[in-house]
Order: structure tokens, then sequence, then C-alpha cells
């Protein structure tokens, strides 16, 4: 079950975490067992709840996508949006959604939260049992590339869930398999791999926070895990079951079992206290954030960024402090063909620039700024994937 996630830089300026509905959690009530109480906002800085976005009680507007008509539940069901065994959520940051899948159904929920209407995607690909821990839907989360994926707890099935103008489609990937080098710290075994949570990162990697505090990298293209290392600076006993990455870069973990928060530094894996509340029953974490989301540049000396990297609201903010540079920059966008789609110049002043730069005409999907100074000098490479 869920009770049996790098070193990141992301350049945020004037950021005021309260106003921000970026981070979420799954909470549960004050119980030994998983039972479902809201999906809220948290500041994961202090470690404060915010708004109950859904609760167990609130009144459930659900779409069905295959039937195309309204809804209603069984609530005494696990195949129901309010299901008591929740542990899988993910943001999706394009659209302000939150997707979801109950531990015991292959059902999969989006939520809308400011109009709090639920579409149902009646999965026929996902084979969840109520009677199979292994089969157990555990870890959700945004990939770079605007999916989301789900893991259940031995790794079996590998689900993408894709939207294609407002259709959603369910995809098993297929079986995550322990990388050779693992040994005893195995991916697909109870005491070592299963449950917890996952995050992405831009070159759309897993990590996979396991109940027991281990950490594993999961490639898409390889289908295997490969153990990491261990959470150190928590409580022999303390069960992680949710993890997200918060806008410092650093994975904030929670657990189901009424344990404080914590923020890992997935580079040392070594984990610090966040305060705030202590008794909260957590069963999974998303955000918007991604790991390794930080500058490639050439010239580190140039403190010059770009954010954020994956854009859904048609711009770019542009920042530089470097007293040694004044005059006019170029700032190129090239496709993944190398072709230059979008060229720009500003203009730095007494070394510093703090600006929004606006795309037109892009279409969805990856390209690379290349922001170059009047003599054609490279100072910054970046990825960035712009969203509908």
């Amino acid at each position: 079950m869920k009770k049996h996630l790098l070193p990141l830089f992301v350049l945020l300026l004037g950021m005021n975490v309260h106003a921000q509905q970026d981070f979420f959690a799954i909470t549960g009530k004050d119980t030994q067992s998983i039972n479902f109480n809201d999906f809220r906002v948290i500041d994961p800085a202090s470690g404060l709840s915010g708004e109950k976005v859904f609760t167990a009680e609130s009144s459930a507007k659900v779409f069905s996508q295959t039937r195309k008509a309204k809804v209603t539940e069984d609530r005494n069901s696990s195949h129901n949006s309010q299901a008591a065994t929740m542990a899988a959520l993910a943001y999706n940051s394009s659209n302000n959604n939150l997707v979801y899948i109950p531990m015991f159904s292959s059902n999969v929920y989006i939520l809308h939260p400011e109009t709090k209407e639920i579409t149902l995607i009646e999965n026929n690909i996902g084979k969840a049992s109520s009677c199979d821990i292994n089969s157990h839907i555990t870890r959700m989360t945004a990939g770079y590339d605007g999916n989301i994926y789900a893991v259940n707890n031995a790794g079996t099935q590998f689900l993408q869930i894709t939207n294609r103008n407002g259709q959603y489609e369910v995809n098993d990937l297929g079986i995550i398999k322990d990388d050779s080098s693992n040994g005893k710290n195995s991916f697909t075994a109870i005491e070592t791999g299963f449950g917890g949570d996952m995050i992405a990162d831009t070159d759309n990697n897993f990590y996979i926070f396991a109940a027991s505090g281990n950490v594993f990298k999961v490639s898409i293209k390889e289908l295997k895990a490969k153990f990491i290392g261990k959470i150190a600076g928590i409580p022999d006993n303390y069960s992680v079951n949710g993890s997200a990455v918060n806008a410092k870069g650093k994975v904030v973990i929670a657990s189901a079992k009424g344990a404080p928060l914590y923020e890992v530094d997935l580079g040392t894996l070594q984990a610090q206290q966040i305060p705030g509340e202590q008794n909260l029953h957590i069963y999974d974490l998303a955000s918007k954030y991604f790991a390794n989301d930080k500058a490639s540049s050439v010239n580190t000396l140039a403190n010059i960024d770009v954010y954020p990297t994956r854009v859904n609201e048609h711009y770019v903010n542009v920042y530089m402090n470097n007293k040694n540079s004044k005059g006019t920059i170029h700032f190129n966008v090239f496709d993944i063909s190398g072709k230059n789609v979008m060229t720009q110049s500003l203009n730095v002043k007494e070394g510093s620039l703090q600006d929004k730069v606006y795309f037109k005409n892009l279409v969805s999907g990856a390209y690379i700024i290349s922001i170059v100074d009047a003599s054609g000098k490279i100072l910054l490479n970046k990825k960035i994937l712009v969203t509908e």
C-alpha cells in the first residue's frame, strides 16, 4: 500500500508563495488507515495548509468522457471521485487541473479547481485490483513533455495520460524493471520499492521516492529503475508518501503518518525538516516544478537566466545582473531542427536587465533559447517547452 521524492535552481524574482496555488496535497483523516479528506493547497516553505480545493464531502459534478454525459457515482464503491483510498496526484500547470487515480480503481479523474467539475476517464488500460497490492497506482506526476505519468506499486504498469484537443487517452508504456546494480535495494520489492511518489526532471526522467525512503531514477527509454540512494535526516520509521519539487529546486516529502514535511536535496539526499503543521496525514504531493530546471550557461559569470522553462503563458522572463555587461544582447529561439524561428534585441542598462519576451506564432513543442552579446559571444543556452 501507499504506506509500505536534484541539484536544481529556479530563479523566480518577487515570488509570493502564499499568493500562488501551484503546490497541492492529498490529505487524509486522522486514522491509521488511508481515508481521503481533501485536496488542498500547501505552502512548501512554511509547511502550512491553504485552501481546500475539493473534499470528501463536496458535491461532486462528474462528467464521463466516454458517455459524454454527467454521471452519478456510488460513494460506497472504490471506483468514485471521492474514494477513501487516494494516493496518486499530479498537477497539470498547462490547464491548472489536478489529475488523480484512486488506489483500488483504474479510473482517471481530472479536477478543475475553479469550477469544481470533474472529468472521468474510464480507463481500460490500467488494471488496478482491490485485492492485489502490486497493482495499486501510488505514484504520479506531470512530465516535462506535458503528459501525466503514473506507476503502480510493483512497476508492472507505467501509464502515460495524454490530452489531445480536450480528449484524454491512457497508454501503458510497459514494465519497469530493476537495474542490475540495485542488489538488495530492489524497486519491485515491498520492503524497499513500494509506495511513495514520483517527480520528473527537464529531460523527462523520473525519480521515484519509495515509502522506505529509497530513491530510484527511471528512464522512459530503458524502462529501468536505478537505485541512487536513501534519504538521510528523516526518522527511521518515516513513511515517505508524497514528493514534489518546490520553487527552490528541492524536493518536499510528506508522510501519511502525520509527520512533518521535509525538504530534500536530490544531489545529496539530505533532508531538513520544514516548520509548520506536523500532524497532517499526506498521501501525495504535486507541483508545477521540475528537477534540473536550470540554465545551461556557457558563461556562468554572466548571471543570466530565462524562466520558466515550461511556458504556458506565451512569454518568458529574462534576468541579467552583471556590472561588466552593457549594450544590446540578442535573444534567439531555435526549433528542434536548428532553425532560428525568432530573434529579439534587449538592452542591458548598467549591467542589469529584467524583462519579458513574448512569443508570437510558436506552436507547442521544444525550443532552444540562445542569448548572445553584441560580439556574438554566447551567454546562455537553455531548453524550454512551449505548451498550449
